[in-house]
Parts: structure tokens; C-alpha cells; sequence
């Protein structure tokens, strides 16, 4: 279908953004209708293991002899690692459930000026002068986004919180995702750390869920969160990165911030004035900025 893999691996990480985008204004959907965090997560997770195991059983079939099975390390590390994408569901909801989509989403992509922080700790050296700009410029951008400057905004802190802690962990699994087991099937890796995240969902929805489970959630909403949260979008980006690499892979995933902010704009009618739409033009151009390769002629 194209003759060009780049432009091929621009359309799979743009779908798979795109996929992840649309998620946030259904959880708040389904939060109109009585649902909880923890119904809304478990859902999820249970149909998307359903879901990625069917994936792996096609592999399996259709190339029983090229599929590198995992080792039992690699399944240790890939469920240690999916413990994060667990914690990000959880504080992604909840953020969601206290303050608009449009405002959790930009909370978000905090994560790029955190994996500054995580990659000079771990690294032990200073970030490039480029990617402190561009650093800058997210927290400039975030600043017009939530329209903090508007005297009778008001936005409730533990969503504010909960918005926060979804970015520290969601930086977790940026940084753990690229760097474990590897040399793997990307369903494989999707079916672990996904099952690492639902010890975390399961812990989570015990300790909170205090009246019964709604079943009816699995076919009204679990089908649709599970396929644009746990499905679709993991598959599509593990297949999209090799093919754009990480610097236009990242330009092109920053696609999530527009599109969820739209969707809630026209799904949830979240007002969204002209400040905030330059300050996710601003993070998005510091997504860019972050991304690009200046050469010296």
C-alpha cells in the first residue's frame, strides 16, 4: 500500500496518537453514566489481554517457527515495567473524573520536561541547551493551555494531582518500554506489560470499589476503551517507531494532544478559548523542537 516505509510508519504512529486521543472523552462518557475509575480500568484491561492474547494465538499460528518466545526474565521485567502503565490508567481516570479532558490531557505531556529530569538522573549529565528550550516552552505552553491566568477558573487540585502523578508514571513507562525485551514480538510485550498493569488496576479497584461491578460496562464501554487504550495503539506505535524513528516518531504521536482536546470540545462541549489553543501550539512546537536534528553545513 505505500511504497514509502517512513511515510508508512508517519500513518501507523498517527493512527496509534490518534487511537489514544480519542480514549479520555469516553471515560468521561462513561463517567456520566455511573461508572467508576475502577470499572472503567478493570474493563479495560480485561478485554484488552482477551484482546492482544487473540493477536498473539494469530502470530503464533502464522509464523510458529520466526516467533522469539519470551524468557522467564523477560516476562518479569516486561510485568514490572507494565506496573507504570497500570499506575497511568488509574491517575489518568481519576485526573479526568475532577477536571476537564482538555486540561488532563496538557497535564499529560508534562512528560517532556520529567524524562528531562529522569534522563539526567539516570544519565548523570546535563540535557542539551535544545531540550531545555524546548523544556521551557511546554511549561510557557502549559501556563496559557489550562488558562491559569483567568481569575474565576478554578480547577480542583486533586485533579490537578492525580493529572500529575499520571505524567511521572507514564515517563516511567516511556523509558522502561524502549529499553525492555526487545528482541521479542511487540504482542508479546503488549500481553506482559499489560498484565503487570492489571495486578495494579485489580489492587486499585479493591481497595475502592465499594458497591458491585457493573458487568454491563465490559460490552458498553470496555470493548470500545479497551481497543483506542490497550489494543490499537500499542500495536500500531511498536510497529510505527522502527519505520519513522524516535524523532519523528515522537513529532507525529504528539498528534494525542489536539485530537483529545477537539474530541472533548466537540463530544463533551468543554469550552476551549483562543490562550489555550496557543498553548498547545506551544507544546507541540516544543515537541518538535525536542525532536529535530539541527545540522552544521
Amino acid at each position: 500500500m505505500f511504497k514509502n516505509s517512513t511515510l508508512k510508519g508517519v500513518f501507523l504512529v498517527g493512527i496509534g496518537a490518534t487511537s489514544y486521543g480519542i480514549l479520555a472523552t469516553f471515560v468521561k462518557m462513561a463517567y456520566t453514566e455511573g461508572y467508576s475509575t475502577a470499572e472503567v480500568t478493570i474493563s479495560q484491561f480485561i478485554l484488552g489481554i482477551i484482546g492482544i492474547l487473540i493477536i498473539n494465538g494469530f502470530q503464533k499460528a502464522k509464523k510458529e517457527n520466526e516467533i522469539i518466545k519470551a524468557t522467564p526474565k523477560n516476562i518479569f521485567q516486561l510485568m514490572l515495567a507494565g506496573t507504570s502503565t497500570g499506575l497511568t490508567s488509574v491517575f489518568y481516570y481519576l485526573s479526568i473524573k475532577y477536571i476537564p479532558v482538555s486540561i488532563a490531557i496538557i497535564l499529560l505531556m508534562q512528560t517532556v520536561w520529567i524524562g528531562l529530569i529522569l534522563e539526567m538522573i539516570l544519565e548523570k549529565k546535563l540535557p542539551s541547551v535544545q531540550k531545555i528550550a524546548a523544556a521551557i516552552v511546554v511549561l510557557i505552553g502549559t501556563l496559557l493551555a489550562t488558562n491559569i491566568f483567568q481569575s474565576e477558573i478554578e480547577l480542583d487540585w486533586l485533579g490537578l494531582l492525580f493529572g500529575m502523578l499520571a505524567a511521572c508514571s507514564f515517563t516511567t513507562t516511556m523509558f522502561t518500554a524502549n529499553r525492555v525485551a526487545l528482541g521479542i514480538s511487540s504482542a508479546q510485550r503488549s500481553l506482559y506489560m499489560l498484565l503487570g498493569g492489571s495486578v495494579i488496576v485489580i489492587l486499585f479497584a479493591i481497595a475502592t470499589l465499594n458497591t458491585q461491578f457493573h458487568f454491563e460496562i465490559l460490552l458498553k464501554w470496555g470493548i470500545i476503551l479497551s481497543l483506542f487504550g490497550t489494543i490499537i495503539p500499542p500495536m500500531l506505535m511498536n510497529a510505527g517507531f522502527p519505520l519513522t524513528g524516535i524523532g519523528l516518531g515522537s513529532i507525529v504521536s504528539a498528534l494525542e494532544l489536539p485530537v483529545s482536546v477537539l474530541m472533548a470540545y466537540f463530544l463533551l462541549h468543554e469550552e476551549i478559548v483562543l490562550i489555550q489553543w496557543i498553548g498547545i501550539l506551544l507544546i507541540i512546537l516544543a515537541i518538535v523542537i525536542m525532536n529535530v536534528t539541527f545540522k552544521k553545513h
